[in-house]
């Protein structure tokens, strides 16, 4: 089937690699019933697609009106799918769902609605029902980097770095739980031992989505991709330990991260 999209949308489904994990996720998900599916922020509908070769209702709702437009069309011949035009946060739920889709994701859930959505819906999921996807587990690296300005590393050849320390595993978000939007911690590093470069001006943060119990995806070209900060340039040695402060708000956009090496 060929879905028409907006630019952004489009780009999306050129993604093989996030469409392939996410229709698995769906397609081999083990319930108990198969009732409704809703779809949160569902974008060209391509999910909301997916999703209904195995529920016998599906509730599609996006907020942009022309991606909203988008999937009326291109979800019309499925008499089991509703398409909302609605934010989800204005939404009315009145049927609890066996499956909650919402992948409004973006690295570290930053510059994305997921935690405030999710933290609504999760309440209209049956007690036996599930989330796509469960949980993120973000990793951080000090870096050497040429921008001096937040960005993606989404694979062009202008994006240069140079890793600098071990990764750490800094947070887990398990959706299933309510989540504080706030992120505030100190967070140690260790510069390699075999560095070459002795300045640090910036972080690396990488994302690792959980989509069910069996399925877990790196970043792929337009999901996740590894979120670069700049950080004010400091001198360091091989095997020295590093303290950086990292505060940001999931869904409080790009501009509200804040990061101090102490």
């Amino acid at each position: 089937m060929k879905f028409q999209s907006t630019p952004y949308h489009l780009d999306l489904l050129k993604d093989k690699d996030r469409l392939s994990i996410f229709y698995e996720a769906i397609s081999t998900l083990n319930l108990d019933s198969k009732e409704l599916a809703y779809d949160l922020g569902c974008g060209s509908g391509i999910l909301s697609y997916f999703a209904q070769e195995y529920f016998d209702k599906v509730i599609s709702i996006e907020m942009d009106s022309k991606a909203y437009n988008y999937a009326k069309l291109n979800l019309t011949p499925f008499a089991n799918i509703e398409v909302v035009n609605s934010d989800v946060l204005d939404f009315n739920f009145n049927e609890k769902a066996d499956l909650i889709i919402c992948e409004m994701l973006d690295t570290a859930l930053i510059d994305e609605e997921q935690v405030p959505v999710i933290n609504k819906a999760r309440e209209f999921l049956k007690e036996k029902g599930k989330l796509i996807p469960e949980a993120v587990f973000n990793h951080a690296q000090l870096v050497n980097m040429e921008r001096d300005y937040v960005h993606y590393d989404d694979g062009d050849s202008f994006t240069k770095f140079e890793v600098l320390s071990n990764k750490i595993k800094y947070s887990e978000i398990d959706f299933y739980k309510e989540i504080d939007s706030i992120f505030e911690d100190v967070i140690q590093f260790k510069i390699k031992e075999d560095s070459k470069i002795n300045k640090v001006n910036g972080l690396m943060i990488t994302t690792i989505t959980k989509l069910t119990d069996n399925i877990v995806s790196g970043p792929t070209p337009m999901s996740n991709p590894p979120l670069l900060i700049p950080l004010d340039e400091f001198d360091v040695k091989p095997n020295e330990l590093v303290d950086v402060k990292l505060t940001y708000q999931m869904g409080g956009g790009i501009e509200s991260i804040n990061l101090l090496h102490i």
